[in-house]
């Protein structure tokens, strides 16, 4: 009789565990699906405010550019759900396809890429592109994960592992670098590099790597005069303020514009061409400019929040690939938020990337979601790691 009643409290109590996890994901799933939203429709709205100007001085359309933007927001919808249901120990078997894949893209858009403002960045096949080198981050994230998690028991031996994540984020950077695009490859070197503290690689190493990475970045500044100009304008925005520093002076005048509350929605006035590129680079200068700094903070405080939330999901997760991968993720898109926040600001110099989400950007914009679904996944998915027995309620 005690041992039946043993057995029935026991399935009891592991119902209970069940019920509490499926909650807890659920709850995550959900959190993480208001952000997302609340970011996109931020977005549209920003998208239908900065490019109106640009859409009737170019296609006397002021939606035309909104329209293609929402088109691509469903469409990374449509990837999101996918990757979100995809089991995602599928994910490690498809990680060296996906990378063989970014090279080849990396390589044809360098061959037969097309050349827009001095970058050749884009594959075209009719009326539309594509930026190879958005989804080349992901395909690296995937791959260096796949790596330290298999060799996790050997990561002190470096032979083990250091010849795989040297080529796939070397070979990437070179290839994107070669575009010329830096901004880029700093993130996919800043999201290995959280990839690799997160799988506990020594610290000898990381300085080693990290100090070659800096010094190949410096060369790379300094290798071309529009990025010492940038760097110039970052050390002191009047240094060619009707060229080189032109952008970032005309995003603090809208910024301090804004004030507090903004000019309100729709107002802006720095989109009739004062600030270049209003609705890609610099959708952060008018999302301030209207909303003031009330409304940016927001938008600073929702994008640190669905960082929170990746970390939460790499931590609570015991399963290996599963946490590097989720780590890579949430290192990419909240990097990337900095950094383009950051230019838009003067914080840091301008690197023309997009901001996560929000940007208008169609290979930005589903790559992004793309791995917005992955998070999901192993929010949803992975294993989490089990409470200890004086944790648990007792019997």
């Amino acid at each position: 009789m005690t041992a039946s009643t043993s057995t029935v409290v026991d399935i009891r109590d592991w119902i209970r565990r069940r019920e509490e996890t499926y909650h807890s994901r659920s709850k995550v799933v959900v959190f993480i699906t208001v952000l997302v939203l609340v970011l996109l429709i931020t977005g549209l709205g920003a998208t239908m405010s900065a490019s109106s100007a640009t859409g009737i001085i170019e296609e006397s359309d002021r939606l035309v550019i909104f329209k293609r933007h929402l088109q691509w927001v469903i469409l990374g919808g449509f990837a999101m759900i996918i990757l979100a249901w995809v089991p995602y120990h599928l994910y490690r078997r498809l990680a060296p396809w996906a990378l063989g894949g970014s090279f080849l893209g990396l390589i044809a858009t360098l061959i037969i890429g097309v050349e827009r403002g001095g970058a050749t960045r884009w594959l075209e096949y009719g009326n539309q592109t594509l930026q190879v080198s958005e989804f080349s981050k992901l395909a690296v994230i995937l791959f260096v994960s796949s790596v330290l998690a298999r060799r996790s028991d050997r990561i002190t031996e470096t032979r083990q592992w250091l010849g795989p994540v040297v080529i796939a984020m070397g070979v990437t950077c070179l290839l994107i670098v070669l575009q010329p695009d830096l901004g880029t490859a700093l993130i996919v070197a800043g999201a290995v590099g959280v990839i690799m503290i997160a799988a506990g690689v020594p610290f000898r190493f990381l300085a080693a790597i990290g100090t070659l990475g800096l010094a190949v970045a410096a060369y790379a500044t300094y290798s071309l005069e529009y990025r010492r100009q940038r760097f110039m304008c970052y050390l002191d925005p009047g240094f060619d303020p009707s060229g080189a520093c032109f952008q970032l002076i005309q995003s603090l005048i809208a910024l301090g514009s804004g004030n507090w509350f903004g000019v309100g929605l729709g107002a802006s006035r720095a989109r009739w061409s004062y600030l270049p590129n209003p609705h890609t680079d610099f959708i952060f200068t008018i999302i301030g400019e209207e909303t003031g700094f009330l409304g940016a903070a927001t938008l600073l405080l929702i994008l640190g929040a669905l960082s929170l939330v990746g970390v939460w999901i790499a931590y609570r997760t015991n399963d290996r690939f599963a946490r590097l991968l989720a780590s890579g993720i949430t290192a990419w898109l909240g990097v990337q938020s900095l950094v383009n926040v950051g230019g838009a600001v003067g914080a840091i110099p301008v690197t023309g990337l997009a901001l996560p989400l929000v940007s208008v950007g169609g290979s930005a914009m589903v790559s992004a979601m793309a791995g917005i679904g992955i998070l999901i996944n192993l929010a949803n998915h992975a294993p989490r790691i089990r409470a200890s027995a004086t944790q648990r309620s007792p019997r």
